[in-house]
């Protein structure tokens, strides 16, 4: 099963954090370059909204990409949305996450498998996707959640995710827990470097975000965000 009731924790945190904003602080910068809290906002209730309408006509057998228009399409709606008061993005999150879940609550274990253009994935990798949303860009609005509160589940997920991120010979060592991941993707793989840090500040970084305590290690540069779905080769998780 996909992580309905993880994904459901980070919408209430989301919800309960928007419900007292001000205008003032809506319009103040994230730490997005370039984009003020109301951007990330605004993307995370259309987010909500393209994968509900996607998802809603999978489980009915028909395939919708998420945004015809493609990327700019996307990106148009969001600096629409951008600018609207603190009660507007409260709301809109409020409605569209409300639509979202409800849709989910209607897949029985076999849907989850269903097949969904956006992204060549499938109805649970949709929930996946919207896992690392939420809990990422609550880090990046500033309002005091930091990687630190993200569970040691969604840290391993998300360091899975982005493991293509990182060189080949590189490999990464949970000081806080018994995994151990490769770029290589193999666990008995000979790594030139091995970086060692806790779950929460190794997903950080590899998600290009800051970590309460930066890895040890010769950190190298990151490469670009994986695909979605990450290349079946690059994907596994490695355990040691």
């Amino acid at each position: 099963m996909p992580p309905l009731k993880a994904v459901a924790e980070g919408h209430r945190r989301l919800l309960g954090l928007t419900a007292t904003l001000t205008d003032e602080q809506v319009a103040a910068p994230s730490l997005l370059p370039g984009w003020s809290r109301g951007h990330v906002l605004a993307h995370l209730t259309d987010n909500a909204r393209a994968y509900a309408r996607v998802c809603s006509l999978a489980l009915n057998g028909e395939l919708v990409d998420a945004y015809e228009g493609g990327q700019a399409e996307r990106d148009a709606i969001v600096e629409g949305l951008s600018g609207g008061n603190a009660f507007s993005h409260h709301d809109g999150l409020n409605r569209h996450i409300g639509v979202l879940e409800a849709v989910w609550s209607h897949a029985s274990p076999a849907d989850w498998e269903r097949p969904v253009r956006y992204r060549n994935g499938d109805l649970a990798g949709i929930v996946h996707m919207r896992w690392r949303e939420v809990w990422i860009h609550l880090v990046d609005l500033d309002l005091g959640v930091g990687p630190q509160e993200w569970t040691e589940e969604f840290c391993h997920h998300t360091i899975e995710f982005l493991l293509p991120r990182l060189p080949s010979g590189v490999a990464l060592r949970q000081t806080d827990g018994p995994r151990r991941w490769s770029a290589d993707g193999e666990i008995s793989a000979v790594a030139d470097v091995e970086i060692t840090g806790r779950a929460h500040d190794l997903a950080a970084w590899l998600a290009g975000r800051s970590p309460q305590r930066l890895p040890s290690g010769d950190l190298p540069e990151l490469g670009p965000w994986p695909p979605h779905p990450a290349p079946a080769d690059r994907s596994h998780l490695a355990a040691g």
